[in-house]
């Protein structure tokens, strides 16, 4: 392994992750990343009936179990809670539960209609700092937003005995549930301005072009096969904060939807046409028949609030005339993880000295 600061800075920027695995920050630790559930492994489903009863089956391995369930307001934790009726649930509640009302709401009817005993994480801008320093020295580099959130609710699963907790992760990327990215054929430059968290170089002194990722799926002269870029790419990604928060916390986790893969080639037409993860659409609609299919909705966290007065970063890693104004919540939430992780770094490196 080798320390390529500039390289590391600049492909959690673009990417919120490290994606050389032979690149670090430093010489003294090694970022991880989650290695996917290997196509073997995996099971092919074509209709929503092959998805219910082969998580089923999976479920029926922990029987012996005390269970826990990561249950938001969406579909896919709502239809993994239906096969737990009776365990113990765990629910995200911001700003008192002034944020995302409805959302809140929904999980309360989920819990209910399984007998799900509900457990409330209430998160703070108090309890994110408070967790973040753990996962960022765990997974030797900075972190997604929802990282330092999803240790509160693992270390108080643990805390409550639960052996095992199942969350609905994977499900929008094997369903096709990313209907922003999958919203039409992009050429090759439109799909590196529309995937890209945040261009390094809009925001660091020095940063190296990420465009040799998206390179690798570049078709023809302007094109890019972005579907086999999500799979590769978004899959690292995303799953890698689950990996990173659950081992800090020492809680063993499960998503159901990771083994699975759609026999047929994703229907891009009904996904346009506004039916996103239409096979989980058609499976919501069985395990909840008595209310209307939610829309698609992230993982809650008000990182708009948070970062409303922040000013901005100031290490010399940055540079000085960032116009703050220009960026959303996720993306401050980027500058300032990663300025508190080479802050971080930096203390610890003074301490051995």
């Amino acid at each position: 392994m080798a320390a390529d600061k500039k390289y590391c800075m600049s492909s959690y920027m673009a990417f919120r992750y490290i994606e050389d695995d032979g690149k670090d920050f430093y010489d003294y630790g090694h970022h991880r990343n989650i290695t996917p559930v290997s196509e073997k492994e995996k099971v092919y489903v074509r209709t929503a009936e092959d998805i219910d009863d082969e998580i089923r089956r999976q479920m029926d391995q922990f029987k012996d179990v005390k269970k826990g369930v990561m249950l938001s307001g969406g579909m896919d934790s709502a239809i993994v809670a239906s096969y737990l009726a009776g365990a113990d649930a765990y629910t995200f509640r911001f700003l008192g539960g002034e944020f995302q009302k409805d959302e809140l709401a929904r999980a309360e009817y989920y819990a209910r209609y399984y007998n799900l005993r509900l457990h409330y994480i209430d998160i703070s801008w108090e309890t994110v700092t408070s967790y973040l320093e753990p996962v960022m020295r765990a997974k030797c580099a900075p972190v997604h937003s929802i990282e330092p959130q999803i240790l509160q609710a693992a270390l108080q699963a643990k805390n409550d005995g639960i052996e095992m907790m199942f969350v609905g992760e994977s499900s929008d990327l094997v369903f096709g549930g990313m209907d922003g990215l999958l919203a039409k054929d992009w050429t090759f430059d439109e799909f590196v301005d529309r995937y890209m968290f945040t261009k390094p170089e809009d925001v660091l002194t020095e940063s190296e072009d990420m465009r040799y990722l998206f390179e690798r799926y570049r078709m023809n002269e302007n094109g890019i096969d972005f579907l086999k870029f999500m799979d590769d790419v978004f899959s690292i990604e995303s799953s890698s904060s689950y990996l990173n928060a659950f081992a800090v916390a020492e809680m063993p986790y499960y998503d159901p939807y990771a083994r699975l893969k759609m026999a047929e080639e994703l229907d891009l037409r009904r996904v346009r046409s506004g039916e996103p993860k239409y096979l989980i659409r058609q499976l919501m609609a069985k395990k909840y028949p008595e209310i209307s299919v939610p829309d698609k909705v992230p993982m809650p966290r008000p990182v708009d609030e948070y970062f409303k007065e922040w000013r901005g970063p100031v290490r010399p890693e940055f540079r000085e005339d960032i116009d703050m104004k220009k960026f959303t919540g996720n993306q401050k939430w980027q500058m300032y993880c990663l300025e508190q992780f080479l802050n971080m770094n930096e203390a610890e490196n003074k301490e051995k000295e």
